[in-house]
């Protein structure tokens, strides 16, 4: 029997005691609101209080709102999130404890995790840009039977922003744009966005945007300015959409970002101790970024026959990464990936009485070329590697076929089962041979049949209980099969080819509650984790780094608590007055190989487990002298977190001795809508100006400072 600890079972009561209350209020229900709709997160268009998930909106409004700095800052206060940040434009969201390949990313639908993606906190999250975003879903928990690999711990579906034409009046020509800024005073940044918006009323539209972005060096509190943790990012996008006839339509998008001179700050001189962290000795080390992805979508509504809709995507992606490590003797290495992914999708739906189906195939093929050179301290070639990061001239293929049913069974239940069968392949044309230094060739192939169930049932009008079983997994990918080079603080990663794909099973009990003045959602989950594929140390040191290899070497757990409450309070303080209180807590244990020669086994808990975390806030909006004000005052607490596994205590770079410190933000935001198409906002960050960083992250957050947004639309 697992032995929960105490701040689990306090959690635990706090949710048991709120199911009774919520389940039977016989108080009338609030309206949804219409940008509660989701599109594509679970692949059909579905009220958010009708889901029988976990799932949280950030709308386009609340993006304006709360001025993050990139993608992952957007998702730091959803409950169950925890934004890591090896650097400053180096961010990662772990998702109910898991993170970088673990995790899967859709823009519109299509997939975004290529064959590269690494073991935990990885940069890309931070290479698609937030600013051209429409709407951000973040689907809680496993979608394996839906997507394939990586659907772990959530898969979070980014909308972009779509032509206004079917919002304009039949055959009216129209023409229209948008200028956005930001500024940070501790940040020292400038965001600049502009956008234009033209077409055909319920014809045809084109909308594309160009976002300029300039970080300077993070001024953090006690520590001063951070030195070397700026950089410069450019992003473009525009997007085609065009209406073919009364049942179907097409889509195109493009988008370019690119990034100059990220530096992982934490590994290099510049870097400040906090907390008792220790300085890295690199003279220099950082990264350049570029990714494209343009996609095809034919969409059919309203269709003949058995198939009432579908959708066909074509897609490809780019991503280019280009690093250079100038270690201490002054020995360089520069190294380079190039990854291009194919990918086609094609779902289909049927409604039929009670039953709606949902149903299609996907494959993306990613073509993964590297490379790697090392230098002598007076800029001489020293050797030309056989591979980059990951093994060169690699190819990683995924083949899978699904079905969702769901079937009502009556007027306050249903029944939703997903079953999927995956392949995945995978080839490494060149890669180095551990044993023998020698370049070596591989291939492997694996298969995969998972299945989920959710029932939900409608205690009232008022609120719905949920219960879920889902089975998830993850294949080797390249990175794991062939990956070379420096991993955490002080280890080098070695390829290994005797891996299989890692198994999950996620059971969540979950309620959503919606009150006249309030809306309660509360899930707790347990995940169950096989063949979990770890950095396994070998027994070897090279030039002082710890060697490790990836192998389905642990086993474990990872359960936790979401609970989340808004409330409207006008009826207390008068006026336009809410708030909201949300809260995680997330417990782990992972039994892995300590050593691979000695076989000794360790029970500890998962990498940078998210600590105990709580939002709050409460949020004014209304007129002023004929002016539409809104106020926010948010607060956050995270505690101290210091449940460490072996490898975060040997990460000493960036994370302090005993476990990074808690922290207690608090957040002023105020805004002007002087009209419908203008609006100005400040936020003043950091008011008791608190010292802190993100469990695991390389450098510290600003201190206190004022950001400033303005969004002018014409």
């Amino acid at each position: 029997m697992l032995i929960f600890s105490a701040s689990f079972y306090v959690l635990a009561l706090l949710l048991a005691v709120c199911f009774p209350i919520v389940a039977f209020a016989g108080v009338d229900i609030i309206p949804p609101a219409p940008e509660n709709m989701l599109v594509t997160a679970t692949r059909s268009e579905q009220l958010v209080t009708e889901l029988p998930y976990q799932v949280d909106l950030l709308g386009q409004q609340q993006l304006q709102r709360q001025l993050p700095r990139n993608l992952p800052e957007a998702l730091a206060n959803i409950p169950g999130v925890m934004v890591q940040k090896t650097s400053n434009g180096q961010g990662s969201p772990f998702i109910r404890g898991f993170t970088g390949y673990r995790t899967l990313a859709l823009i519109d639908g299509v997939r975004y995790n290529n064959s590269v993606y690494r073991d935990g906190p990885s940069e890309y999250f931070s290479l698609i840009d937030s600013q051209s975003l429409d709407q951000i879903e973040l689907l809680h928990g496993p979608a394996s039977t839906l997507y394939g690999s990586d659907a772990i711990g959530g898969a979070l579906n980014l909308h972009s922003q779509a032509p206004s034409y079917l919002k304009q009046t039949l055959d009216q020509a129209y023409i229209g744009g948008a200028a956005w800024a930001r500024f940070s005073s501790a940040e020292d940044s400038l965001i600049g966005r502009l956008e234009l918006d033209t077409g055909v009323g319920e014809s045809w539209g084109v909308r594309g945007g160009y976002s300029y972005k300039r970080f300077g060096d993070v001024d953090a509190a006690d520590l001063g300015v951070q030195r070397k943790t700026g950089y410069d990012e450019r992003a473009w996008d525009f997007r085609v959409d065009k209406t073919l006839n009364d049942h179907w339509a097409m889509a195109y998008l493009h988008q370019s970002l690119k990034q100059d001179d990220v530096w992982r700050t934490h590994s290099t001189l510049y870097a400040i101790s906090f907390s008792g962290t220790e300085v890295g000795t690199d003279l220099r080390r950082v990264k350049d970024q570029a990714r494209q992805l343009d996609y095809f979508k034919f969409s059919g509504i309203e269709l003949s026959g058995v198939i009432d809709a579908a959708n066909l995507t074509f897609s490809r992606q780019n991503w280019r990464e280009e690093g250079m490590r100038i270690k201490s003797s002054g020995k360089s290495i520069e190294d380079w990936f190039d990854s291009t992914m194919w990918g086609l999708d094609i779902q289909l739906q049927s409604d039929f009485a009670r039953l709606n189906l949902v149903y299609g195939i996907d494959y993306y093929l990613d073509k993964v070329d590297t490379g790697r050179v090392d230098f002598n301290p007076d800029g001489s070639v020293d050797s030309v590697r056989i591979q980059g990061p990951v093994g060169d001239d690699s190819v990683f293929a995924q083949s899978g076929a699904y079905i969702q049913a769901a079937l009502d069974l009556g007027d306050r239940a249903q029944i939703t089962f997903g079953t999927r069968y995956n392949r995945v392949e995978a080839e490494v044309g060149r890669f180095e041979d551990p044993a023998s230094g020698f370049s070596v060739s591989y291939g492997e192939h694996w298969d995969s049949w998972v299945n989920s169930v959710r029932f939900s049932f409608d205690a009232s009008d008022n609120s719905m209980l949920w219960l879920g079983v889902s089975e998830s997994f993850r294949a080797p990918n390249i990175a794991d099969i062939s990956r070379y080079g420096g991993s955490r603080s002080n280890e080098l990663e070695i390829a290994a080819t005797e891996l299989s794909p890692e198994d999950f099973v996620t059971y969540e009990l979950g309620l959503k509650q919606r009150w006249q003045n309030l809306n309660f959602s509360g899930s707790v989950f347990y995940t169950d984790m096989s063949d979990y594929i770890a950095s396994t140390p070998t027994g070897r040191m090279v030039d002082g780094m710890t060697e490790v290899s990836k192998k389905n070497a642990a086993s474990g757990y990872i359960r936790g608590l979401e609970l989340s409450l808004d409330a409207d309070m006008g009826y207390a303080l008068g006026g336009d007055w809410s708030s909201f209180i949300n809260t995680s807590y997330l417990d782990s244990e992972l039994t892995s190989v300590l050593d691979a020669r000695s076989g000794i086994e360790v029970s500890e808990p998962t990498s940078r487990l998210m600590p105990l975390t709580l939002h709050a806030g409460l949020k004014w909006q209304g007129a002023y002298l004929s002016q539409n004000l809104w106020a926010h005052l948010d607060v956050t607490y995270a505690a101290k977190a210091d449940r460490l596994s072996s490898p975060d205590k040997a990460d000493t770079q960036r994370i302090p001795i005993g476990g990074t410190p808690s922290y207690t933000l608090l957040t002023l935001r105020v805004g002007w809508d002087a009209s419908d198409s203008s609006s100005l906002s400040l936020a003043f960050n950091n008011l008791l100006d608190t010292p802190y960083r993100s469990h695991g992250s390389g450098s510290n957050e600003p201190g206190r400072g004022i950001d400033f947004g303005l969004r002018f639309e014409f």
